[in-house]
């Protein structure tokens, strides 16, 4: 199961206009998830809800006031598998317009197994 593309503004920074001025971050989201048991009934509840998955994550990215986006990729981390019983998730946070010559920077995080 994936999430692409999902976009939220967020106070995030060390500097000082950073501390006032929402910027936009970008997640990529893959997770581990058996979805055989959905397939088989078409039962919702059976299924991982991506659309509650990505309200969570943009209710606690809008939340947040994370200095690093290496602290903010943990706690989405950790988010999805403990709230949402995933046992693997591979994460990409990123801040585009943070390096004007690039077009996007950020980091790459796989937590959990898939075992």
């Amino acid at each position: 199961m994936y999430i692409r593309g999902l976009e939220v503004e967020t106070i995030i920074g060390i500097y000082d206009w950073e501390r006032v001025t929402p910027q936009r971050l970008v997640v990529d989201l893959e997770m581990a998830w058996d979805i055989s048991d959905a397939a088989r009934s078409e039962d919702i509840d059976a299924a991982l809800n991506y659309k509650s998955v990505s309200d969570r994550l943009i209710e606690h990215i809008e939340a947040s006031r994370c200095q690093l986006i290496e602290t903010l990729a943990e706690q989405l981390a950790q988010l999805v598998m403990s709230e949402f019983s995933v046992p693997w998730v591979c994460l990409e946070l990123n801040k585009p317009g943070a390096v004007p010559a690039a077009r996007t920077v950020g980091v790459r995080i796989e937590r959990g197994s898939l075992a």
